[in-house]
């Protein structure tokens, strides 16, 4: 378990921008370093040593590859070696144990299970610091000389377990010189702020209606069913990129610009477009390591849909050790496929509001296959959806709307973008936009004190 919600808020932040803002600028990185490995020692202190690792890894290899600029078959080896030792890490700590358990089932073979806890955050440390490979071995990034500077890059702690994946090119210059101001702290605090209401009062909230479908998931009504669905979606994407805007918001604070993560992606009006807002370092990580280097869509349509297929296979079992992920992936690789080859020019012709239904109608079927690990559950909850068996709504389904509808209502409301433009609009009313967040914090601070420990969902990814 990592550090409570309270500890964190009150305790670890306000000792480490202390010791962070008093000491001088070369002494910072030091100091976010060693916070980042109590902060991570914290909940898995044996794991530390794995974190090290793969930044040992990559640190010397990025070296080597360096040394031996002249000689790219021997800067391949070390790429090779970097990707190599990086992926075993994760295949065995992470995917192990799901394939023992799928061996098992075959007659005759019995296999001891080892259940290796899952080290938090391994999925976007191990892509971090591959990223930093196979960019000084494109010469994109010249390699770090500097040891320290380079783990403080791989374990800061507002996005080493939940992202965004932050590219060393993202951070390189700032790693070395960064300037903090006033209005940056500012910013970065009221980020940080809008983060933590988005968990602790929606997402949290929203996600009780989405535990209590799935608890009834054979008795559904139809209604019921696609309410609990939306729920789940609201569910992910103010828990993820609440997540993303805490650690964007301390990011300034500090001096750093990390990536952004989400832009409104329930605004998409086509699958494409969706993953072009939906947890937008993963995606561009996937299409500038593997999708481009495998060819892309320049090397005609066949190889263009095999590239598709191993992309989201791979984005799919990234997720999570089950094959529910698998199958996740499998279904928006067969949309985009058809979203690009076969429906493409209907598409065009619809308008957009219609496109948007369409997209929504599928993201919504994607979520609750990623959320449902187990098969039967699963079945039952899609046959729900897509049957009267239950009835069309109930009982139940109103009780619902009575106790979630305000939150639904708020969820659908953030999920536009209606925040950037009431910014703009009380822009020059900074006392007002100061005593909106105020309240916000309060309130999250309030409830994180009234409920039990619920972590991010992407704390398993």
């Amino acid at each position: 378990m990592v550090f409570s919600s309270i500890f964190f808020l009150f305790f670890f932040l306000p000792a480490f921008f202390l010791c962070y803002y008093l000491v001088p600028g070369k002494a910072k990185n030091v100091i976010l370093l060693i916070f980042s490995l109590i902060f991570y020692a914290w909940g898995e202190p044996k794991y530390v040593i794995l974190l090290v690792i793969s930044s040992v890894v990559d640190y010397i290899n990025g070296r080597m590859m360096e040394k031996f600029d002249g000689n790219d078959r021997t800067r391949k080896i070390f790429l090779i070696i970097s990707i190599v030792i990086n992926l075993s890490l994760l295949g065995i700590f992470k995917y192990s144990g799901l394939f023992i358990d799928t061996l098992d089932l075959i007659p005759g073979i019995n296999i001891n299970n080892p259940n290796l806890p899952l080290p938090i955050g391994i999925s976007f440390f191990t892509f971090q610091t591959m990223s930093y490979s196979m960019d000084v071995f494109r010469r994109d990034v010249k390699a770090e000389h500097n040891f320290l500077d380079y783990m403080t890059y791989v374990s800061m702690f507002p996005q080493l377990i939940a992202g965004p994946i932050v590219r060393y090119a993202d951070v390189g210059k700032e790693l070395h010189s960064r300037k903090i101001s006033l209005d940056k702290v500012t910013s970065g605090f009221i980020r940080f702020g809008m983060g933590l209401f988005k968990k602790v009062l929606i997402a949290n909230g929203i996600g009780m209606l989405w535990d209590e479908c799935l608890l009834n998931a054979g008795s559904l009504s139809f209604a019921t069913a696609w309410l609990g669905a939306v729920a789940f979606a609201f569910k992910i994407y103010f828990d993820f990129s609440g997540y993303s805007d805490m650690a964007i918001g301390l990011g300034k604070m500090m001096g750093f610009d990390y990536p952004e993560n989400f832009n409104y992606p329930y605004m998409a009006d086509s699958v494409t477009d969706f993953w072009r807002r939906w947890h937008i370092t993963l995606s561009s990580w996937f299409k500038s390591y593997v999708y481009i280097p495998l060819g892309g869509s320049r090397k005609g349509t066949a190889r263009t849909v095999l590239n598709l297929i191993i992309v989201w296979g791979l984005t799919g079992f990234w997720h999570g050790a089950s094959w529910n992920y698998l199958l996740w992936g499998a279904f928006f690789a067969l949309v985009l496929i058809l979203e690009k080859f076969v429906f493409e020019g209907i598409l065009k012709k619809i308008p957009s509001a219609v496109r948007h239904i369409i997209t929504l109608f599928l993201i919504l079927i994607s979520w609750v296959i990623f959320a449902v690990e187990d098969f039967s559950a699963m079945g039952l909850y899609l046959r729900s959806m897509f049957s009267f068996s239950g009835g069309i709504a109930d009982g139940m389904f109103l009780y619902y709307l009575r106790d979630y509808g305000f939150i639904l209502i708020i969820a659908g409301f953030l999920s536009c973008p209606v925040y950037p433009y009431l910014r703009k609009k009380v822009k020059s009313i900074y006392w007002a936009k100061c005593i909106v967040f105020a309240v916000l914090f309060l309130i999250s601070v309030v409830f994180l004190l009234k409920n039990t420990y619920n972590p991010f969902l992407y704390f398993r990814f």
